[in-house]
């Protein structure tokens, strides 16, 4: 199987001077310059956003970075599995869960002590409200997005983010008749949080323009987290090969320097999640000092025509990359 065929993604869309946010501990969580043969070197990674006249903000690397090596980790800003996984992984990581190894409360289980702890804020704040008309909506509807924003919710209304944690996040485009199906989510959400007796200013940020903000901001900037296992030390192809052809899809997850990730249908980079949602930045060759750091966003194995299809529509941008402009 080629290399292309093995880089498979399912990321919702992000777009030279540097760009000072870079420096606050929401954007990284670790990083490492080099990770071969188990050996992972931790330090400031290997990398700057900058700004660039055709795709916005963009990740460019600081000096040569070797092909497979750990560009740098991310942690979650907000993670939320999906709802065919709910008995199988950690309801605050999405690690999958193994065997009698679970930590459970209230109808959901944990991979630890720790992540349970972790949760207890948003979650105190989740069990108070009845959420089952919002869920047979997002389960009938198939959406998926919708949970996460319930997700953020809670988390805002226990303190652990704030009202605006996402808006420096590019925001989708989206369609009247979007609008009117997330009006519907909208309404589902406030009235289980009225329901529950919420003082109002517990949920005065929660209106519908903040509603549809932040939902448009998660369609285009969530990752699906497919756990491929694995180590920090194993085979990048191998780990590659296990995203394409595994079924390990548990949730989905938005992250910030994630996001500042462009795209590529031919990329120099590739983003894995081993045992969690924890991301990890990984090179596919060599990148030279000053270069861009891209990803693919979709399947990069399928036909220009498909790609170009799926990256206008779910994406709502053109690819001019060069293997999309030799027309491969």
């Amino acid at each position: 199987m080629s290399r292309i065929a093995l880089v498979r993604y399912s990321r919702y869309l992000s777009r030279l001077k540097p760009l000072p946010y870079l420096d606050r501990p929401s954007f990284l969580s670790s990083s490492a310059a080099s990770c071969r043969d188990g050996d992972c070197q931790t330090g400031p990674p290997p990398i700057r956003v900058g700004l660039t006249e055709s795709a916005g903000r963009a990740v460019f690397a600081t000096r040569r970075i070797g092909s497979g090596d750990l560009i740098h980790t991310a942690k979650p800003v907000l993670a939320s599995p999906s709802l065919l996984s709910l008995d199988s992984v950690c309801y605050l990581c999405l690690k999958k869960l193994m065997g009698s190894a679970k930590f459970h409360d209230c109808g959901v289980s944990y991979c630890s002590q720790e992540c349970q702890e972790n949760a207890k804020g948003f979650y105190d704040v989740e069990t108070r409200a009845d959420w089952s008309s919002f869920v047979d909506y997002c389960r009938t509807q198939n959406f998926k997005y919708p949970l996460m924003v319930k997700r953020l919710s809670c988390m805002i209304i226990s303190g652990a983010l704030s009202a605006d944690s996402l808006d420096i996040l590019q925001p989708a485009a989206l369609t009247s008749e979007m609008i009117s199906k997330i009006e519907d989510g909208y309404g589902l959400l406030w009235n289980a949080f009225r329901k529950a007796n919420f003082k109002d200013e517990d949920v005065a940020f929660l209106t519908k323009q903040w509603y549809t903000a932040v939902l448009a901001r998660i369609r285009i900037n969530a990752f699906r987290i497919d756990l491929v296992g694995g180590s920090c030390g194993e085979d990048l192809l191998s780990l590659a090969a296990a995203s394409v052809e595994g079924e390990g899809a548990v949730g989905h997850a938005v992250y910030m320097l994630p996001s500042f990730y462009n795209h590529d249908c031919d990329p120099n980079a590739h983003i894995l999640w081993l045992q969690n949602a924890d991301a990890r930045l990984m090179t596919l060759r060599d990148v030279e000092e000053g270069e861009e750091l891209r990803i693919c966003y979709i399947d990069a194995s399928m036909g220009y025509e498909a790609r170009q299809t799926l990256l206008s529509q779910g994406f709502g941008f053109c690819c001019n990359c060069l293997r999309c402009q030799s027309g491969d």
